[in-house]
């Protein structure tokens, strides 16, 4: 006859129960048995379970954690360069801006953002200009397509200026928008190749500016057709010369109209020369109290900016 188990490892309830069993008739004693089966059954298959359900929320958020990490990292903000710092190439800006693509906002610059520019000579840069500038030259190419946020995104890495301030720039010069004409002029010298006196829409006169920053043809005919018919080229030629005056190398506006002298590292200085020619006069001033208030109100996010493409 085989040894009754010791009871010594089970719980004060487990030793009641088979205790109880053990005084009772033999067909209640079946009944216990069973009955104490059943419950060992019921409290593994609870176990079981319970262990089965830990493993599948493990395993649920391991693939979630796998899922996160592998999302695309947010968008690099691109700052402004101290003068005279390293400028990154083209080809690196172009990867760091695909990382984070944006979707299109003007479909009208459809063509212009399929196209890609040009070089420019050395003379690109005049004459008054600190020797220093020439060494930029032969970084613009316009080499680059995608959409208008993402080429404005691409000349902000290139130059080295602060990515909202080109959106703000952009959108006060043109609305982003290649398609743009401006500073419109009765003197046929004036007009660039293909765009003369009345051939876009304006009797007696023609275009002096074009595109998403209005450049103006009579100060950069070297960088002519590209910044007409390239947004990309357009953006590289405007924030190669705003580089140059940040650099330093405009040493000619000290002898134009200004109202403090001109010096390397003024990033809005450099933004209101863009438009006056001059060193902070009063209509470089008011063009920079324009581009700030862009800026702050975050035009390019606004929904009546949306709507203008």
């Amino acid at each position: 006859m085989k040894p009754r188990p010791s009871l010594a490892n089970h719980s004060a309830a487990e030793r009641a129960t088979a205790a109880e069993a053990a005084h009772a008739p033999q067909s209640t004693r079946r009944w216990f048995a069973w009955g104490q089966g059943v419950m060992k059954r019921t409290a593994y298959s609870r176990r079981h379970a319970l262990f089965i359900g830990t493993a599948l929320l493990i395993t649920a958020a391991v693939i979630t954690g796998v899922r996160l990490s592998s999302s695309s990292p947010a968008p690099v903000y691109f700052h402004t360069l101290p003068p005279g710092a390293r400028l990154p190439a083209a080809a690196e800006c172009a990867r760091l801006v695909r990382a984070s693509p944006s979707s299109e906002s003007r479909p009208v610059n459809t063509r212009f953002n399929r196209t890609v520019g040009h070089q420019v000579p050395s003379a690109f840069f005049p004459a008054g200009d600190s020797p220093q500038a020439k060494k930029l030259a032969p970084r613009i190419s316009g080499a680059f397509t995608g959409t208008t946020q993402e080429i404005l995104r691409w000349a902000a890495c290139k130059w080295g200026i602060d990515q909202d301030v080109v959106f703000a720039q952009a959108a006060v010069e043109s609305w982003w928008r290649q398609v743009q004409f401006g500073d419109w002029a009765a003197d046929p010298k004036l007009c660039p190749p293909g765009h003369g006196i009345g051939a876009d829409g304006k009797p007696g006169q023609c275009p002096q500016s074009y595109g998403i920053l209005q450049n103006r043809y009579p100060f950069e005919e070297a960088a002519w057709p590209g910044i007409g018919t390239s947004t990309a080229m357009n953006a590289d030629a405007a924030y190669a010369i705003w580089r140059s005056c940040y650099d330093g190398y405009e040493i000619w506006l000290n002898n134009q109209p200004r109202s403090r002298p001109y010096h390397a590292g003024d990033l809005w200085g450099c933004v209101g020369r863009w438009f006056a020619g001059n060193w902070y006069t009063p209509v470089a001033e008011r063009y920079i109290r324009s581009v700030k208030k862009y800026l702050g109100a975050r035009i390019w996010l606004q929904s009546s900016f949306a709507q203008g493409g």
